[in-house]
């Protein structure tokens, strides 16, 4: 009985968990937001790509939710997509970045982050 007790303890602590690490989309925004600014005023190479990864981390679960603009479009609908398609630019981006910034380029890596600005109004324009 102890142990299925336990187990039954141990279960629904990690439900609960998964669902309060997954943030919601306005949060996922404030993170990327929030990294941007840290980024781009750091010369230091580590925490230029830490504050990528906290930015990718928050692109990639904001593609598992929906801006209320979209809240009544079918999930395989173009406008779904195209929001999507938005979040898999600007992770590409964050991508090159970081790749740059690895390499010991962080002077290119910053340049290639101030077009996360264009992609960022783009896409606010249409799902905002």
């Amino acid at each position: 009985m102890r142990k299925h007790l336990i187990a039954l303890v141990t279960v629904t602590l990690l439900a609960c968990s998964a669902q309060v690490m997954a943030a919601d989309l306005s949060t996922d925004m404030d993170t990327i937001a929030d990294n941007y600014g840290k980024i781009m005023k750091t010369s230091d190479a580590k925490a230029f790509t830490d504050g990528l990864a906290k930015m990718k981390a928050a692109a990639l679960d904001a593609k598992n939710d929906t801006p209320d603009k979209l809240k009544r479009k079918a999930p395989d609908s173009p406008e779904i997509k195209d929001y999507h398609h938005g979040l898999d630019t600007l992770i590409g981006q964050i991508d090159k970045a970081s790749d740059l910034a690895k390499a010991g380029k962080l002077d290119q890596a910053k340049k290639e982050a101030e077009g996360f600005k264009a992609t960022r109004n783009e896409n606010h324009k249409k799902f905002k």
